[in-house]
């Protein structure tokens, strides 16, 4: 018998200042039975700071052919392919065939390794912008999280201030490649 996921409800209070983005956010997130709570976090903290129209979780981990989120035009084409995690090059240089925008969140103790070895190679793909998210700062910001977690979710100077009424953290992506 396959495991099912945990589901996890987020009531988020978005106040995005760079992007002039406010929104009251009711999500559903799907933790895969072998996904980490912090990748689903990252995931979470993805979608605070890409909101728009559109903008949908995935699959993703049991999905091949899908990044994590992603954003369809209109007509039905991938805007915007975004990936949590260390991707292989190959599965980046598909997406950045497949879309217009390709974004990674990349995170983890072996994060700064991974990029030495891959960021020149990832970095010469066309369309992508690649952000690196401390360690111990999403590991502060996975302790925030409940089964139904209401967050105060803030975006200054390209800071993300997250709170859940008891505890509070910050989280500072760092741009490693691409249009900031």
């Amino acid at each position: 018998m396959a495991l099912k996921p945990t589901i996890y409800k987020a009531q988020i209070e978005l106040a995005d200042s760079d992007r002039n983005c406010f929104e009251s956010l009711s999500l559903t997130l799907a933790q895969h039975p072998s996904e980490t709570l912090e990748r689903m976090t990252v995931r979470l903290l993805a979608y605070c700071l890409l909101c728009t129209r559109g903008l949908e979780f995935t699959k993703g981990i049991s999905t091949a052919d899908e990044p994590d989120l992603w954003v369809h035009s209109d007509h039905g084409e991938i805007e915007h392919w975004i990936e949590v995690g260390q991707p292989e090059q190959p599965r980046l240089r598909k997406a950045c065939g497949r879309a217009r925008l390709v974004s990674i969140y990349a995170f983890g103790k072996s994060a700064p390794t991974w990029w030495k070895l891959h960021g020149g190679d990832i970095s010469a793909l066309p369309h992508l912008q690649a952000w690196q998210l401390d360690w111990e700062e999403i590991q502060a910001a996975t302790a925030l999280i409940d089964r139904t977690v209401q967050l105060n979710v803030s975006i200054v100077g390209g800071v993300v201030y997250l709170d859940n009424g008891g505890s509070s953290c910050s989280v500072e992506p760092v741009l490693l490649c691409g249009i900031d």
